[in-house]
């Protein structure tokens, strides 16, 4: 059933589509952001060095430091050792200390003893500081990051499933409650064992909170105003990045953190009520009643009117359409996901799409992450990695329609991905490089799910696009481990993602151009797009239309309302009976009336 069609009656982005959306669905796009970055500051690295009981008379730290703690080489600079102490007696030390100068760099140096002090001018306290979890334990916090990510795809899984049973609005409001549920109960965690649980639990909802309003948005929009909706979903999404960089500058206590982070979002319970299910997923289910009083809604807010028996006449399309489903059913191909892999043209862009998702998805996390461990002001890191994603999507979309998907694509992840590795030559502009990154790798983000799935046959786009989106979530599980790792080297992390953005860029230009061109359709069309393509060119962009398409449309206008200009039910649903279906039709015909009205 063409439900684009239908929105041509109702409206394809009038009020109604717009005061869903700004006021429901883009809000809703929010809390993932929070739950997906808010840990970072829960278990932030904290400046400690070794608790030494004797010295705490002192008041002076660094004098403190100076007698008791060695000098260590880190990322180029001295720096207190955070795991290491002076072997010494320092009940002795205490007595004419006064009298000590420095104490001498060969001494023996021995593990903390007797815990840690740590710097509490940046974080009132962590679950770090809390639980102790520096030193050899230092790795804890980065392994709550990954179960974070393991979370989110065995949440997405089965919640892509339940979305599409259920319903896109009822979905919604199951991810809402695990949220807040485990969300709040993170904060009256009391040890890391249990923290870890509940934030595996919020991490059982992110992306997939994310997902269903995005979803919804693009199902109740005509088609040239869906990547408006991607753009306005991904601005959304920074925004909450920006205000999120708000929160963690005023909350400094981790467990009132996990509590602002969540409480606030309770408040969206009350979209119970406007918010829509979608009327699109309704139609397919057969829940004519339904669809209808929100069409119906729909059409009065937008100024439209819809004839008295309009459903009746959707409802003969869907059972038309079934009808051909259940006679055709015996004769249909069930497709896999090893057709994605069985001719080689396919199979390549099957593997290159899935790499540069991988790529996207891990650079994008991993830079977010390390927003804050960039030096000087975290705070300001984090804010200033949401806000230069906001300039990106303002020349976006004017860059895909006049240069195309591939090459936009290309340059985002190549531009990002130089700058980052420049980091390593110029490490004095280190965050105004690592900016320039985080622009190229959101622009890359938006465009590659859009490119995907011009590049994917119809016959298997879903398989497509769920594969490399799957595949391409593990980035975040091997990302943390990155960023750990450069610990001790600051630069490696930027040198590893930039590495992977370039190696992304230059493997873009292996796919053919999709901007203009016609979906494909089958298996066969989908091994033959893109043959054409040489590494650096694409071939000349046809915008000439099928003699399918053309006869289509011919028979579209023939079929206008002498009255209206528009569409009449029956037609409407007669244009979009192909040639088999009308042959179907004809040989059941005590089966399927049309009524003609005008």
């Amino acid at each position: 059933m063409d439900f684009d069609a239908i929105l041509e009656d109702v409206g394809t982005f009038g009020k109604y589509q717009k005061l869903i959306i700004y006021f429901i669905l883009l809000p809703a796009v929010i809390p993932c952001g929070f739950h997906a970055y808010a840990q970072l500051f829960m278990a932030a690295d904290v400046k400690h060095w070794c608790r030494v009981p004797e010295l705490e008379p002192l008041t002076d730290t660094e004098l403190i430091k100076n007698l008791s703690i060695p000098l260590e080489l880190k990322n180029g600079v001295l720096e207190y050792s955070q795991c290491n102490m002076y072997n010494l007696n320092y009940s002795e030390i205490m007595k004419n200390y006064s009298d000590i100068a420095n104490i001498d760099q060969s001494t023996e140096v021995m593990p903390c003893q007797n815990g840690w002090n740590y710097e509490t001018t940046t974080y009132k306290s962590s679950v770090v500081t809390e639980w102790n979890l520096v030193c050899n334990k230092d790795f804890f916090p980065t392994l709550g990051l990954v179960l974070l990510a393991v979370g989110g795809i065995i949440g997405n899984y089965i919640f892509g499933y339940l979305q599409d049973t259920i319903g896109r609005k009822p979905s919604f409001f199951i991810y809402l409650a695990i949220e807040c549920i485990f969300g709040v109960a993170t904060a009256f965690a009391q040890n890391y064992v249990i923290w870890v649980v509940y934030r595996f639990g919020v991490g059982f909802t992110v992306p997939a909170i994310m997902a269903t309003p995005y979803v919804l948005a693009i199902e109740l929009v005509g088609p040239k105003c869906r990547t408006l909706c991607t753009i306005l979903s991904n601005i959304a999404y920074s925004l909450g990045l920006i205000s999120l960089a708000g929160v963690v500058y005023l909350v400094r206590d981790w467990r009132h953190l996990a509590l602002a982070t969540t409480l606030p979002f309770a408040i969206f319970f009350l979209y119970i009520w406007p918010m829509p299910e979608s009327p699109r997923w309704l139609l397919a289910r057969g829940q004519f009643e339904k669809a209808e009083a929100i069409l119906k809604n729909m059409a009065r807010i937008n100024g439209k009117s819809l004839p008295a028996n309009y459903m009746v006449h959707l409802r003969r399309k869907y059972e038309s359409d079934k009808l051909k489903q259940d006679l055709e059913k015996e004769k249909s191909r069930k497709y896999g996901i090893m057709d994605l892999f069985r001719t080689p043209n396919l199979r390549k862009k099957t593997i290159i799409i899935t790499f540069i998702w991988f790529t996207n998805t891990s650079v994008y996390v991993g830079l977010s992450y390390y927003a804050p461990v960039l030096g000087g002001d975290e705070y300001l890191n984090f804010f200033l990695a949401g806000l230069v994603e906001l300039p990106t999507y303002m020349f976006l979309w004017p860059s895909m329609e006049r240069l195309g998907r591939r090459w936009t694509l290309c340059m985002s992840m190549v531009v990002g991905g130089i700058a980052c590795l420049t980091t390593f030559l110029v490490p004095n502009v280190t965050l105004a490089l690592y900016c320039v990154g985080k622009m190229g790798i959101s622009s890359a983000f938006v465009v590659l799910p859009l490119m995907a799935s011009e590049l994917y046959p119809t016959v298997v786009r879903g398989l497509g696009m769920s594969l490399s989106s799957v595949l391409g979530m593990l980035g975040p599980i091997f990302i943390p481990i990155v960023n750990y790792l450069g610990s001790e080297i600051m630069v490696l992390p930027l040198i590893i993602m930039g590495a992977l953005l370039v190696a992304g860029g230059i493997a873009s230009l292996l796919l053919p151009e999709t901007l203009n061109q016609h979906l494909p359709q089958t298996l066969e069309d989908g091994e033959r797009m893109g043959l054409d393509t040489d590494f650096c060119c694409s071939p000349p962009v046809k915008e000439t239309k099928t003699s399918m398409e053309q006869e289509t449309q011919e028979k579209h206008n023939q079929m206008k309302c002498k009255d209206c200009n528009a569409l009449c039910s029956c037609q409407m649903i007669s244009v979009t009976l192909n040639e088999e279906l009308a042959t179907v039709i004809e040989k059941n015909s005590d089966q399927v009336e049309f009524v003609v009205m005008k």
